[in-house]
């Protein structure tokens, strides 16, 4: 179903994750942590908004709607909005591969009224097939469509792991999506003595938001376009955009670093919490920083739980990094769950009854260093409300891991 380059491009990036689970590429990832007055204002006072701001540069801001899309029913929410698009459809995602899935959108591309500009941006390494066999098509129909950093030995790692669109500067997609067929409602796939099957689409949350941060999200597509050789977007694509609803929402957007906008975010978020930290992940992988915080936060009282693939992962790598540190985990008092059903692909997390977290971000040492990342944070308790009942169901439909006498 994928590629052999594909594979191989997987590998690369899960190899570290898993050589390194417990270690640290530099000195001061060992040492990093956040302190002062974090743990005690928790993620209801302004004091949250203030430290958020200090870490990471987003600002927290008012106004804004979401709807929560599941697996594959996102796609049905874009190709809503690309037809009903008036200036642009801005498309960036790590994978976007050749399927039923590329079909669809390419599909809904070719239908949009003919004013609406169209720029695509699918990263060299996990779209390998991209710009032979997806691009050509979206070129024919009036779309930019660009390959970012073709690959090198130097960037082997520094990719863009980022999944957004941006429709009309008002409307934005974040979550684990990938265009690919996984991501589908329903794939069949096929076995030896023809044997046929039914297997769920891949277990992801992703998230639609409108409002005041979208100018945020915007200009992270217009940069990363920008490095492929893209023009910069026309101001009528940045419009002022006004407070529409209740949910304060800010947005992070990850590159690599020495010490990276994603690493400040995720000690923040966690070191905060008062009740409960609540993470799925598809590559759940901490380094000792982060693994270090986790297992001090777990001994202090705090619920930490984490869903994780089972033994249905596409990484094996991954996966055995992921086991490889339970010990340590459960020893601590952090509870893990590994999903049964198919690849739990999500990258979310729960902080007390506030705090929802959606992007792309796993938290492993490409997607804290490396990578290109993009994740919202939402202040709404109706949004952590919703990705509780999920958490509930996945919990359902998950093992837990007990620790070995």
């Amino acid at each position: 179903m994928r590629s052999g380059s594909l594979c191989v491009g997987a590998l690369i990036l899960s190899l570290p994750a898993v050589l390194l689970s417990g270690c640290s590429f530099r000195g001061i990832r060992a040492s990093f942590a956040i302190s002062g007055v974090v743990p005690s204002i928790g993620v209801h006072s302004g004091e949250f908004a203030a430290a958020l701001f200090q870490v990471t540069g987003a600002h927290l801001l008012p106004g804004h709607e979401w709807t929560l899309a599941e697996n594959g029913s996102v796609f049905d929410l874009i190709v809503a909005d690309i037809a009903s698009a008036t200036q642009s459809v801005n498309f960036l995602d790590y994978i976007w591969n050749p399927g039923a899935a590329s079909d669809r959108l390419v599909q809904a591309l070719t239908s949009r009224p003919k004013n609406v500009k169209c720029r695509i941006l699918a990263d060299s390494l996990g779209s390998p097939d991209f710009d032979k066999k997806v691009a050509p098509r979206l070129r024919a129909i009036g779309c930019e469509a660009r390959v970012f950093r073709p690959l090198t030995l130097r960037n082997l790692l520094e990719r863009n792991h980022r999944r957004l669109v941006v429709i009309d500067g008002r409307i934005a997609y974040l979550g684990g999506f990938g265009v690919r067929d996984e991501w589908r409602s329903w794939r069949r796939r096929f076995f030896r003595r023809s044997r046929r099957r039914l297997e769920k689409e891949w277990r992801d949350d992703n998230i639609r938001v409108t409002g005041p941060v979208l100018s945020d999200v915007q200009r992270a597509f217009a940069q990363n376009w920008q490095e492929a050789g893209g023009a910069l977007l026309p101001a009528v694509e940045l419009p002022a955009l006004r407070p529409e609803g209740q949910a304060n929402v800010a947005f992070v957007a990850s590159t690599a670093g020495y010490l990276t906008d994603a690493e400040r975010l995720v000690h923040l978020l966690i070191a905060s919490a008062r009740k409960r930290v609540y993470i799925s992940n598809a590559y759940f992988v901490p380094d000792e920083s982060l693994l270090r915080l986790l297992t001090e936060r777990a001994r202090q009282g705090v619920a930490v739980h984490v869903i994780a693939p089972g033994s249905k992962n596409d990484l094996p790598l991954a996966k055995l990094g992921q086991r490889y540190l339970y010990k340590q985990l459960l020893g601590a008092g952090v509870r893990i769950y590994e999903y049964q059903p198919a690849m739990m692909h999500a990258k979310t997390m729960i902080i007390d009854d506030r705090l929802a977290v959606i992007g792309s971000l796993n938290l492993n040492l490409l997607s804290l260093s490396r990578l290109d990342e993009a994740v919202f944070v939402v202040d709404d308790p109706r949004l952590v409300e919703k990705l509780d009942e999920n958490w509930q169901r996945d919990l359902s439909e998950s093992r837990e891991v007990v620790a070995e006498p």
